[in-house]
């Protein structure tokens, strides 16, 4: 475990390090910043490292172990609705488990937290239901994706446009460091019992069916309830101004996550344990490593969730107002581009992603790739996002032709590659795109439009980000599709070559 945790700290610290010195490059030249704050991100900078690496590790030994299991023996029992009932048990308890629902929960005003995790729970099982009968049945997922995001944009007609931003953000936090692992790994191993050639295809686009569930469910919600004229309630930011602060405020931290992480995981551990008695799956020490894991994935994302929430959270804003006080705003788009292209990499969940991707398309689609793909995608993203917020545009503009691009993309994008852009939007919006880069976007419109425009304007960062790899990832699909063509042809020409050179 220790050589294996150092390599873990080693590829996080790769991955956070270019977001720490893009913030220490912004605080020394056009975005100076306090510096009890300044500090107070440093040592957010080291819980995320050390986090994500025990995380990582956990997820590896534990989650994904457990749901490859649980989803090759629902398969095989061939009992239709003990794979639906399950699924949907699953979805609702790994939900309600998710740290980023509670952060995004907790910033919607006008509705009880408790209902909208409720109302996205249920969406998630429902979805996670279908998804899992897809594989079964053997639907093709760009039609189901076709429908569902119709239906969503059709209902999102009937809700007030204050409501939009938020509905489309709740499909992407919900697929976080908690859920993701455990929905890929479900697919994993429901795919892996299939003889068929398409079983590698359908084992990816569980996490994006179940990204559709929440934006459905939230919409369905804001029309049952009238939510509208919703207002936006700035927290004061606290302000370190000794080192006894800085530590309290990460010991608040830690106590408050750590309480939110045991719930969290508490579910599974108890779905685990559940499971293991009816199936007697696992062996003693298969048993012993899975718990330890459970105990890295605890304690990491611990880690990970005070350092971005206590250390980067108060740190986006501070850099999203001065960004917007300088030249009308001219730096946000050009800043936010380049923050986006790596704060994608520091996410937890995109380290399980790639290399769920490269073990299923045997090495076909390498991690590095992927990394390459989801960052592209995501900085155009958080560009477009950026720019909405100097314009004043409607998210529906940008969401509207984006959605319309990624689902007519699915007709020439090889099937492995659309589930995989699907489940990469899902997975690019997590902690790091709701503690950071959506702060930063708040403090933007601060400075521009005042805290009214916060709901309309702000708020659609997490949906960008979300939407953005759909576009990306499929259009390297394509290329991929292409350039397989050109070996092949170059391939059958050299061949019959040797067989004319022969008969000669």
């Amino acid at each position: 475990m220790t050589t294996a945790l150092k390599r873990k700290i080693v590829e996080s610290l790769s991955s956070i390090l270019p977001i720490a010195l893009i913030v220490v490059l912004l605080s020394v030249t056009f975005t100076p910043l306090d510096a009890g704050t300044f500090v107070l991100f440093l040592g957010g900078v080291v819980l995320l490292i050390v986090g994500t690496g025990f995380f990582t590790l956990g997820a590896d030994t534990s989650m994904l172990v457990i749901g490859e299991k649980m989803g090759s023996s629902m398969t095989r029992s061939k009992k239709i609705w003990l794979i639906a009932l399950l699924s949907f048990v699953i979805g609702i308890i790994v939900t309600v488990a998710e740290p980023d629902l509670q952060i995004l929960a907790q910033q919607v005003p006008g509705v009880e937290n408790y209902l909208l995790i409720l109302t996205v729970a249920v969406g998630v099982g429902v979805f996670l239901t279908i998804a899992m009968l897809r594989i079964v049945f053997r639907i093709r997922l760009s039609i189901l994706l076709i429908i569902f995001y119709l239906v969503a944009f059709v209902l999102s007609i009937f809700v007030s446009p204050s409501f939009w931003a938020v509905s489309f953000d709740a499909g992407g936090v919900t697929t976080g460091p908690m859920t993701v692992p455990f929905i890929l790994s479900l697919g994993m191993g429901v795919a892996s019992i299939r003889s068929d050639k398409k079983g590698q295809d359908d084992s990816f686009g569980l996490v994006a069916l179940s990204s559709v569930g929440p934006i459905v469910a939230t919409l369905v919600l804001g029309i049952v309830f009238k939510i509208s004229d919703t207002a936006y309630e700035i927290s004061e930011i606290i302000k370190i101004e000794e080192t006894r602060g800085l530590f309290v405020e990460y010991l608040r931290g830690l106590y408050a996550y750590a309480g939110e992480v045991l719930i969290a995981i508490a579910p599974i551990v108890v779905f685990f344990v559940l499971f293991q008695l009816i199936t007697r799956s696992f062996y003693k020490q298969q048993i012993l490593r899975i718990l330890f894991g459970f105990l890295y994935t605890f304690f990491g994302l611990v880690l990970f969730l005070t350092g971005a929430n206590v250390g980067f959270l108060p740190i986006g804003l501070q850099i999203g107002q001065n960004l917007a006080s300088l030249w009308r705003g001219a730096l946000l788009v050009p800043v936010g581009m380049v923050v986006g292209y790596f704060v994608v990499a520091a996410e937890p969940a995109v380290h399980v992603l790639n290399k769920q991707v490269e073990r299923m398309s045997a090495g076909a689609i390498g991690s590095k790739t992927m990394k390459h793909g989801l960052c592209i995608g995501v900085s155009a993203a958080i560009g477009l996002a950026m720019l909405r917020i100097l314009t004043g545009i409607s998210i529906l503009w940008i969401l509207v032709p984006g959605y319309a691009i990624a689902l007519g993309l699915t007709f020439f994008t090889p099937p492995l590659y659309t589930g995989i852009a699907f489940d990469s939007g899902g997975v690019a919006s997590g902690a790091m795109v709701s503690s950071f880069v959506l702060p930063m976007a708040i403090g933007a419109c601060l400075a521009l439009h005042g805290a009214e425009s916060i709901m309309t304007l702000a708020f659609g960062c997490v949906a960008f980000v979300a939407l953005a790899p759909l576009i990306s990832i499929q259009v390297l699909g394509i290329r991929y599709k292409y350039k397989t063509k050109k070996i092949k042809r170059t391939f059958l020409k050299v061949e019959d070559k040797m067989l004319v050179y022969e008969v000669d």
